[in-house]
């Protein structure tokens, strides 16, 4: 073999080598403790016709566009949210009762696998953690969110067709003493423990609203108070992307140096603005095998308002560690740094229509 067929048999070999390398450690970073929690557009494809599966496409009905999963059926995110004029919050949890009612009215059952979807374009994983929390606090067992939503499953060379499949109403029960009530923290519950060490609170806004350098809005559009639960620490929920144009869940690997310092054998309470980018916190941080997770739904809708008198700050207050760990971690420390005075900032927008919620980080629109 001449001397320079032998180099590039070299160099094609190395290649294909390193494109194995690469495919195995990208296998390898996303396993996930909890990968269960996760369904890829390949297992959907092999498992789509197994009786006690239902697929479910939680998108809103203004974004289908003709396009739907073989087989799903139709169950939009927004069902489980009201407004509540009362305390001036819009978007909040219908509540236990009404969320099981939905669930049967749209054939799903206790014991089915329930796998969500949205469009990662539109709402980056975000709707369908939404479901995924509700599912995770009625102590369902089998549930889990489809990898990148329809975009990922198009992507795929999956099909699609331009009509759900029709829900056959059952009776959704759960019982009283599998319900997991810890996981929707209420105001009340949260103002007592701000600084029990045992509790670890993320913020998954935007940096700005964080800092309290951009404003939310309630119902009516008058300007919540600017900052962020004392203590709160902040992740923007968009950096467990691995880009803004995929929109793609990082590898674990990628998803431990991004929470390191955080203490999986403790509690962790997410918010934002009203509780959807929350809910994708708590989703990554379950995939992660956080087991003691929480959602406080009510969010800045809640806390930030002006009708209450919950403290605020605009401190930046930084969690470091050298690693993720799985148990209590004595490196783990709560750096606080700038002033806890509340921030006065410039008002939004008041009134109605979209001008009114200005503040707000649409996720992933």
């Amino acid at each position: 073999m001449k001397k320079g067929e032998m180099i590039r048999y070299v160099v094609i070999v190395a290649i294909l080598l390193l494109g194995l390398y690469w495919s195995l450690a990208s296998a390898a970073g996303k396993d996930y403790p909890n990968a269960h929690f996760l369904a890829t557009a390949e297992w959907l494809k092999a498992h789509k016709n197994d009786a006690s599966l239902v697929i479910v496409d939680v998108r809103a009905d203004k974004d289908v566009a003709g396009k739907v999963i073989p087989g799903a059926i139709r169950m939009s995110w927004e069902l489980f949210q009201q407004d509540d004029t009362a305390n001036n919050m819009g978007e909040v949890f219908v509540g236990i009762a009404r969320a099981q009612q939905l669930l049967g009215e749209h054939g799903i059952a206790r014991n089915d696998t329930v796998v969500l979807y949205d469009s990662v374009k539109r709402d980056g994983g975000a709707t369908s953690s939404y479901l995924f929390w509700i599912l995770d606090l009625l102590g369902h067992k089998k549930m889990k969110v489809l990898e990148r939503g329809i975009d990922g499953w198009i992507a795929a060379g999956g099909e699609t067709v331009s009509a759900p499949r029709k829900a056959v109403v059952v009776l959704y029960q759960a019982p009283a003493d599998e319900i997991k009530l810890r996981k929707w923290v209420k105001a009340e519950y949260l103002l007592p423990r701000l600084d029990d060490p045992y509790y670890q609170i993320l913020d998954v806004r935007s940096r700005s609203e964080y800092l309290g350098e951009k404003p939310n809005a309630a119902l009516d559009g008058t300007v919540l108070r600017l900052g962020h639960i004392p203590t709160a620490y902040n992740n923007d929920y968009t950096l467990n992307w691995t880009s803004p144009e995929s929109k793609a869940i990082k590898p674990y690997g990628a998803l431990q140096k991004l929470y390191r310092g955080f203490d999986p054998g403790k509690a962790v309470i997410t918010y934002c603005h009203s509780g959807r980018r929350g809910s994708f916190g708590y989703f990554i941080l379950r995939l992660m095998g956080f087991e003691d997770v929480m959602l406080y739904e009510s969010s800045w809708m809640e806390w930030g308002n002006k009708r209450y008198y919950y403290p605020v700050e605009t401190t930046d207050n930084i969690i470091s560690g050298d690693t993720l760990q799985g148990t209590t971690s004595p490196s783990a420390t709560l750096k606080r740094q700038g002033t806890t005075t509340p921030k006065k900032g410039a008002a939004a927008p008041s009134g109605g229509g979209s001008g009114s919620k200005s503040g707000y980080v649409s996720c992933g629109g």
